[in-house]
């Protein structure tokens, strides 16, 4: 298994450090840590001198256009295992992180395996009014995801990993979809790809393993009600792609779900612990109808975009480089 960790910042050192660190220390060691970086020659410098002696570990340039889609996609070509995995690099993984993702692969049909990801909230506490069934908000497992090893139509991309032939039947991530520094906190690149892939392999089993668990650092920014407003209208431009690729059925089939089972619980949910004076009560209420509203609203503009041309996605082979 090829390890694969998409840097864009030095002001995440500290973190990349650890993500590779945790990986290191896996109790199913990694064949490779490939640390992608997208288009900042400091940090690769300067990641280049932190792991010239490594054997294990290997710096590289994203040889595509500036993203995180294209940065993947460059570790996906680069690495030498048959199984990729890919890990946030403000996270860190349990030390079975890798032998559950393994486990997965048992089954011949199985062509990726996704975990349970934990916040770690910068302040040291979940805020009070961030409801649990928006922690997809921060990159993290949300409620309404079932529990154990279950088959789901995508997994999530910041604690995932896929076969190798997944990449050739399908192609690699998406580029104009996802996440581009700090530019606008899009998304979904990994569910399109999915989506993609039970196309092409219609057989294919998906899993989410929720013993494969990384810990994933939540910085006081993402703690406030502006960026989680920022973030789901951004999911929904992001949706509004995906179901103009892949159609409004499948692209919106989970989505759907959520809607109509998980949200109105967590909402009712709210309201009584707003009568019964618990805290929070109430903003989680309010939090997740505002998040349904912006996250629709992002949908409706993204859609609009869409259909007039304006917001464009491609795909492009992923092979293996030559060595």
């Amino acid at each position: 298994m090829s390890v694969v960790i998409c840097v864009y910042t030095e002001d995440r050192w500290a973190d990349i450090l650890a993500a590779v660190s945790s990986v290191r220390e896996q109790s199913r060691p990694a064949l490779e840590t490939l640390l992608v970086v997208d288009h900042n020659q400091a940090l690769l410098d300067r990641l280049a001198r932190e792991y010239k002696e490594a054997g294990d570990v290997r710096v590289l340039a994203n040889a595509g256009p500036r993203g995180l889609s294209a940065g993947r996609n460059t570790g996906i070509a680069a690495s030498r295992g048959e199984v990729i995995a890919f890990l946030d690099d403000d996270a860190v993984a349990e030390r079975d992180w890798l032998r559950h993702f393994a486990a997965g692969y048992a089954d011949p049909r199985v062509m990726a395996v996704g975990g349970r990801t934990v916040p770690v909230w910068a302040s040291g506490r979940r805020p009070a009014w961030f409801p649990e069934e928006f922690d997809w908000v921060v990159g993290c497992t949300y409620r309404g995801l079932p529990p154990g090893r279950v088959r789901v139509r995508n997994v999530l991309g910041g604690n995932a990993s896929f076969r190798r032939t997944a990449f050739d039947a399908a192609g690699g991530f998406a580029t104009g979809i996802g996440r581009d520094g700090d530019k606008r906190p899009l998304g979904c690149e990994e569910t399109e790809l999915c989506i993609r892939l039970t196309r092409a392999v219609p057989d294919a089993v998906l899993l989410i393993d929720d013993r494969a668990v990384i810990h994933h650092r939540v910085p006081a920014g993402r703690e406030r009600f502006g960026y989680f407003r920022t973030r789901t209208y951004a999911e929904g431009l992001s949706k509004a792609l995906v179901a103009r690729s892949v159609g409004a059925g499948k692209g919106l089939e989970s989505e759907r779900r959520y809607a109509t089972r998980v949200l109105p619980a967590g909402v009712a949910r709210g309201l009584r612990d707003a009568v019964l004076a618990r805290p929070g009560g109430a903003g989680r209420a309010g939090a997740i109808v505002a998040g349904v509203l912006t996250a629709a609203g992002g949908y409706v503009v993204g859609s609009v975009r869409a259909r007039r041309g304006g917001a464009t996605f491609c795909v492009a082979p992923v092979g293996r480089e030559s060595k």
